[in-house]
C-alpha cells in the first residue's frame, strides 16, 4: 500500500472524492432500488441464489467514465467461462437520483448486445434509486463522489467491486480495465465467502473527470499521450525489424541468383 503521506494534493474539485476499501463490510441488503423495468426490488434479492455479485457504482449520465468502467467489465467477462445469472450477477448502481430505469434499460440493451452471450440478460442488473438508499449504500462499499450543480455532473473514481454471496464486500478492482483471470479468481475466492486484502489504489485518479473544466485531468491526459506514445515507440521498433527482415531476405535471393 502506499504511504499516504506520498500521495499528491487532489485539485479541489477531487477533495473528498475517492474510494475507502472496507473489505468485509456488510452492505445494507434492505435498501430498496429500482431495476431497468421500473420495479421496485430490494438489493437483497440479488444475494439470495448463493452466488457472488459484481458491482458497479456508475452513473448512466456519465459523459466517459462510467462507460469506460462498464465497458472494461464487459470486454473481462467475455473472457471469463463463468456466466451471468448463472454462476455470479452483474449490480451496477447509479449514485445520481436523477437517473431513470429507462436509462438503465438502455444501458442493459447496450452490454447485453456487446457481450453477446445467449440467456445472460438475467444475470445483469442496472439499477436506479433515491437519495435517501443510494448515500448509505455507496458509504458501505467506500465510494465517495460529489456533484457539481454548475456542470451537472459527479466527480468520482473508477472502481469495481465484488461481494460474497451473503453480502460482504470481498475484492476491489481499480481503474477501467480488469484482468478476466483476477476476475475469474475474485469470483472463485468470494463464493467461498473469503475476503481479500486490500489492494494498491495507484489508478484511482488516472482518468478523473474535472468538472470544473469539463476535460479529464492532466494525469489522464499524460496518460493517454504516454499509451499514444508507447504505441508508436512499439510500432517503429516492429516496423524496423520487419523492414530489415526483408532487406536480409532479399540480399539472401539475390546471393542464390548471382
Amino acid at each position: 500500500m502506499q504511504d499516504s503521506n506520498l500521495k499528491p494534493a487532489l485539485p479541489g474539485a477531487l477533495q473528498g472524492v475517492g474510494i475507502d476499501q472496507k473489505l468485509d463490510q456488510q452492505i445494507p441488503l434492505q435498501l430498496t432500488f429500482k431495476d431497468e423495468a421500473g420495479r421496485a426490488v430490494p438489493l437483497g434479492s440479488f444475494f439470495q441464489t448463493g452466488k457472488p455479485v459484481i458491482l458497479a457504482p456508475v452513473y448512466y449520465r456519465c459523459p466517459m467514465l462510467c462507460t469506460q468502467i462498464l465497458t472494461g467489465l464487459e470486454s473481462a467477462l467475455k473472457a471469463v467461462s463463468f456466466n451471468p445469472g448463472q454462476d455470479f450477477e452483474v449490480v451496477a448502481v447509479s449514485f445520481d437520483p436523477k437517473d431513470t430505469p429507462e436509462l438503465a434499460a438502455a444501458k442493459k440493451q447496450t452490454y447485453l448486445k456487446r457481450y453477446g452471450r445467449p440467456n445472460s440478460a438475467n444475470g445483469w442488473h442496472f439499477l436506479t434509486g433515491e437519495e435517501a438508499h443510494i448515500k448509505p449504500f455507496m458509504d458501505s462499499i467506500g465510494f465517495h463522489y460529489k456533484y457539481d450543480p454548475k456542470t451537472d455532473q459527479y466527480a468520482h473514481a473508477s472502481a469495481i467491486m465484488v461481494v460474497t454471496p451473503d453480502g460482504r464486500v470481498s475484492k476491489y478492482f481499480y481503474g477501467v480495465e480488469y484482468s478476466p483471470r483476477d476476475i475469474r479468481l475474485g469470483l472463485v475466492e468470494a463464493s467461498a465467502n473469503k475476503i481479500g486484502t486490500p489492494v494498491d489504489a495507484i489508478l484511482l485518479f488516472c482518468y478523473h473527470y474535472d468538472p470544473a473544466t469539463g476535460r479529464y485531468g492532466a494525469l489522464a491526459m499524460n496518460m493517454v499521450r504516454f499509451g499514444g506514445a508507447a504505441f508508436v515507440l512499439f510500432g517503429g521498433v516492429f516496423l524496423l525489424i520487419a523492414f530489415r527482415r526483408d532487406v536480409r531476405h532479399h540480399k539472401q535471393a539475390l546471393r542464390r541468383v548471382g
